[in-house]
């Protein structure tokens, strides 16, 4: 049995009474079908509406292939019974505008540059369209322009069904994805377009169609959008942020890209700088500790916790120390995880790798490498992890 969709109609329409047609328990929720709903199940990139069904939490709405819709309750609802529906009103509305927007927006790349929507899909915290070739920022920005001066227009937005042969001698937007009897909804001056979701009368009502940013995706753009509410959310994170930059870089909101710019390349100049540095104390510091190698074995080797001193530093220093043959070196630095590097001079037999492997098994942590040289992070403090290198070595 197909249920009555009421939204089709209506879908201001926030509260409804319905008959229960079927209902089963499925991992502790009540599977409901009603004969009628006003509850948008998800369907062609929209989501699912929430709100009670006899005051039960309606936590899921599904389309069935046989055009029954299932609801999902957090409680126990039996076959038969007669229930009151209440649509959260603030998320059905949002799917609206956010809906509605797609629409306008999706019309304005196909007029102006005949660029085709592929897909769609409305999230809660986003929403994003899927063209079918790659667009430039300038192009963005047209579409942009052009389909808030549909949603300043104000134009209605209808509802109206029609047949297939009636379908196929309109001017449809893109190629219906289903046969039979079709809803169409058509904004005003803008587009046409086969459509089963929620929208907003008239297209003012949207509010605003704010593109939130793009990427390329499988060899043509997907673009992020916020319409109405969602928009002036989005509008006040980037203020937000904007301010904050702003007052950290001490310069006007047209000057922060350059000087983050600037910061850059201090930070990569202070880099290579320290980089330098370290090596002229490697080389000063790798004869200290080479001196004070202990003999294990077959060769000497170097166990020390080097204070203050990160990975990338550790690993100047051990492959200084290891510039002469016969030594392993074990370096461990500050941070949690300890950051460890193990090598060995060209002349020695020694997996450091497989010790790495070894380290972390047993203590803790990340890391691997060659059996040259090895790092990773080590969950154990400075002298456990000295402690365990002078038991295995």
């Amino acid at each position: 049995m197909s249920t009555k969709r009421l939204y089709y109609t209506d879908p201001y329409l926030t509260d409804f009474d319905a008959t229960v047609v079927s209902a089963s328990t499925e991992s502790g929720h009540s599977r409901v079908t009603l004969d009628r709903t006003a509850f948008y199940p998800t369907s062609g990139g929209q989501p699912f509406d929430t709100g009670l069904l006899n005051g039960q939490p309606v936590v899921d709405v599904i389309d069935t292939d046989a055009g029954a819709i299932v609801h999902v309750v957090d409680g126990d609802i039996g076959p038969g019974e007669m229930v009151r529906g209440a649509v959260d009103w603030p998320r059905r509305f949002d799917h609206m505008q956010q809906h509605t927007g797609q629409h306008i927006l999706s019309a304005a790349f196909d007029r102006l540059l005949s660029v085709r929507t592929v897909s769609f899909h409305l999230g809660d915290d986003g929403s994003t369209i899927d063209l079918q070739r790659e667009v430039s920022a300038g192009e963005i920005a047209r579409a942009e322009a052009d389909a808030n001066s549909v949603v300043f227009a104000d134009g209605r937005v209808s509802i109206r069904f029609a047949s297939d042969e009636e379908a196929a001698a309109l001017p449809l937007r893109k190629e219906p994805a289903r046969t039979g009897r079709l809803r169409l909804v058509e904004i005003a001056n803008c587009d046409l377009s086969a459509c089963g979701g929620t929208h907003v009368p008239s297209a003012g009502m949207v509010g605003l169609i704010a593109v939130t940013g793009w990427e390329r995706f499988k060899g043509a753009t997907r673009l992020g959008f916020a319409c109405g509410e969602r928009a002036r959310r989005e509008h006040g994170r980037l203020r937000d942020t904007v301010t904050a930059a702003m007052r950290v870089a001490s310069v006007p909101a047209g000057e922060i890209v350059p000087a983050i710019e600037r910061l850059l390349a201090e930070t990569r100049e202070s880099g290579r700088t320290i980089r330098r540095l370290q090596e002229e104390v490697a080389v000063s510091r790798a004869a200290s500790l080479r001196a004070e190698a202990q003999t294990a074995g077959p060769y000497r080797l170097v166990l020390r916790a080097i204070p203050g001193w990160d990975a990338a530093a550790l690993k100047v220093l051990a492959a200084a120390v290891v510039s002469e043959p016969g030594l392993v070196v074990v370096l461990v630095g500050d941070g949690q995880p300890a950051p460890v590097v193990v090598t060995r001079s060209a002349d020695v037999a020694f997996d450091a790798g497989a010790w790495m492997k070894r380290a972390t098994a047993e203590l803790g942590g990340r890391g691997g490498g060659r059996p040259e040289l090895a790092q990773g992070g080590i969950q154990a403090d400075a002298t456990r992890i000295i402690t365990f290198a002078s038991s295995t070595l």
